[in-house]
């Protein structure tokens, strides 16, 4: 049985992704299973996604997927490299996953195999690091490292989906994982785009559903039911006003050898974002901190590690994946999963973990404590909710 994962934040899920699901089938087989590796309440680009983690595990599954598992938080709001790192792990750490399967607008696996390849070739760390010399961001830096090494070819960096997809492939062969990776040519609205085209990016369904807009043409209709119950009992849709004067009071009340705990780089991003934790919305406090060389995703992960605590001491690794959602041929998926590898069911086994997994496990349960107070009803706010609630199966 070919059963291929998918790493997603789905936030939310909308035909783009379930469009995703039905490529995969094509390329490999109309039987094959689906796997999707998912940010929880906290995505990639250091926010609070629109709907909670099983709302939006649920859609996927109503839409096609098999089984849907948690990516956990320290990894879901890394850089690109981390959070691919980190969902291939689970993957592989499954021991029955033969495939991974992304979108990317080149289409091709040999060209991304290639860009992996030259990140990963002696010197090409070095070479970055000479060129952060200039003052450039990192992804400046890195593209021009590859345009010396690759040439015209190194423009396949420019796209993220391609990005995201090099960062898989890297991931694969760091773990010797024996899995292949599968891609095909992302058509439509891409990544953070604006445009309004058959579908619609994710970014843009978000500002839609802020604006009050009509979001039924570009989210399918299971997955739109999923959510409308989430509206209707008052969790969702979660914005950042929700969430500001939290943050904020978090930042403000922080010293500025605090800072330093969250930075991952260590190169005094932490000291410029104190300097400017004192502006009175968050935008500013990231405009503010935002220079050439720092980009804004980046600060706005470090805002997030800074807000719920997750410094630069986890695992190397996911100790164990959380199922979110069950559907078709799950329980098959399960049943066959390697016994090494800690798959949680029922939350309340969260309490059993020990070590590295039970401090991550805890840490996940506070993050999800912190987002439900961001639920536009206030009766939905109690906290525990992580040992709770359980999978969704279908």
């Amino acid at each position: 049985m070919k059963i291929a994962g998918i790493a997603a934040e789905y936030n939310p899920f909308h035909c783009g992704h379930k469009l995703h699901m039905e490529k995969t089938r094509e390329i490999l087989g109309k039987d094959t299973s689906v796997i999707c590796v998912m940010s929880g309440n906290f995505t990639q680009r250091g926010d609070f996604a629109a709907f909670e983690k099983h709302a939006r595990a649920k859609a996927a599954v109503m839409c096609g997927a098999d089984l849907v598992l948690e990516l956990p938080v320290p990894w879901a709001i890394s850089s690109a490299e981390n959070f691919a790192f980190g969902a291939v792990s689970v993957l592989n750490s499954l021991g029955n996953v033969s495939h991974i399967s992304f979108g990317s607008e080149s289409g091709s696996i040999p060209l991304l195999s290639e860009a992996a390849d030259m990140l990963m070739s002696d010197g090409f760390d070095e070479l970055i690091i000479e060129k952060l010399q200039s003052g450039v961001s990192y992804a400046a830096a890195r593209q021009k490292a590859a345009e010396k090494m690759l040439g015209k070819k190194a423009e396949i960096l420019k796209s993220p989906n391609n990005i995201l997809g090099i960062e898989y492939i890297k991931a694969i062969r760091k773990l010797g994982a024996g899995i292949t990776p599968v891609t095909f040519r992302r058509v439509g609205a891409g990544h953070d785009s604006a445009e309004l085209l058959e579908t619609a990016s994710a970014s843009k369904i978000r500002e839609m559903l802020k604006n009050g807009d009509d979001v039924r043409k570009y989210i399918p209709a299971e997955a739109l039911a999923v959510f409308e119950e989430e509206m209707r009992a008052g969790r969702a849709p979660v914005f950042a006003d929700s969430y500001e004067t939290a943050i904020l009071s978090k930042l403000r009340r922080m010293s500025k050898e605090e800072f330093a705990l969250f930075d991952c780089g260590g190169e005094g991003l932490g000291d410029r974002l104190y300097k400017n934790i004192k502006e009175p919305t968050l935008q500013a406090v990231l405009e503010n901190t935002k220079t050439k060389r720092y980009a804004l995703s980046r600060i706005r992960r470090l805002v997030m590690r800074a807000y719920l605590g997750i410094g630069n001491d986890f695992p190397s690794q996911p100790p164990y994946a959380k199922v979110l959602a069950i559907g078709g041929k799950g329980r098959e998926i399960l049943k066959k999963a390697s016994k090494d590898f800690t798959v949680i069911i029922k939350p309340a086994a969260g309490k059993l973990l020990s070590g590295d997994a039970k401090e991550l496990f805890d840490l996940e349960a506070a993050a999800t404590d912190l987002y439900v107070l961001a639920y536009p009803n206030r009766t939905e706010r109690g906290g525990g909710q992580e040992y709770l609630k359980g999978p969704v199966i279908l």
